[in-house]
């Protein structure tokens, strides 16, 4: 019985200790107060950019000056990725703009539902199902006065027992008419991930 106990005492300890030593240990180099289980650009990532990137708009100089008693008409772009990984730059291309949309100081374009506004277009001036006299015509939407984009970038760097990923998004907002840059700013997040050694 004492045979079989201890034999089964160390294939259990022999398990504990295999299992510890699979897989690499994922940390944020700064933060403390979030609970990362990859190296990935993630939700936490996402929330945390896109409130920093907002407030630094909104808060900035050039910006206060250009919706000093007005609201001039934003255009947001699309992130581009020029990461490794299949970000959802969708995802955070809407989160700033319903940031910026709740803060009230600009009006929006919406280039991503040009086609479906189209279609409705064509449909009342061409369809005979809507009264003429309320029918809207192609020609009259108004042009935007800045464009809001950016880029998410990634760098990887290794060594024997330690990868370091850093990650920036940055953003730019361009007077369209002037071509003048007004405001740019970047977020940074840096990751690392570590083996795990025998042992510990």
């Amino acid at each position: 019985m004492k045979k079989v106990l201890k034999k089964s005492l160390v294939i259990a300890g022999a398990a504990v200790l295999f299992a510890g030593c699979r897989g690499p240990i994922i940390e944020d180099v700064d933060a403390g107060t979030v609970n990362t289980i990859t190296t990935d650009f993630n939700a936490n990532d996402l929330q945390t950019t896109v409130e920093t990137m907002v407030q630094s708009l909104l808060t900035s100089p050039a910006t206060v000056e250009i919706t000093k008693g007005k609201r001039p008409v934003l255009l947001v772009s699309k992130l581009a990725n020029k990461t490794s990984q299949h970000l959802d730059t969708t995802n955070i291309t809407d989160s700033i703009r319903t940031q910026l949309i709740r803060s009230g100081k600009f009006r929006f374009i919406d280039r991503t539902s040009d086609d479906a506004a189209i279609k409705e277009i064509k449909t009342q001036l061409d369809s005979g199902l809507v009264d003429p006299s309320t029918a809207k015509s192609f020609g009259k939407q108004i042009g935007s006065d800045y464009l809001l984009y950016g880029t998410v970038t990634e760098l990887q760097t290794r060594s024997d027992d330690q990868r370091d990923y850093f990650y920036k998004v940055t953003l730019n907002l361009k007077d369209l008419e002037t071509g003048i840059l007004e405001w740019a700013d970047e977020q940074k997040i840096r990751r690392t991930s570590k083996k795990r050694r025998f042992g510990f």
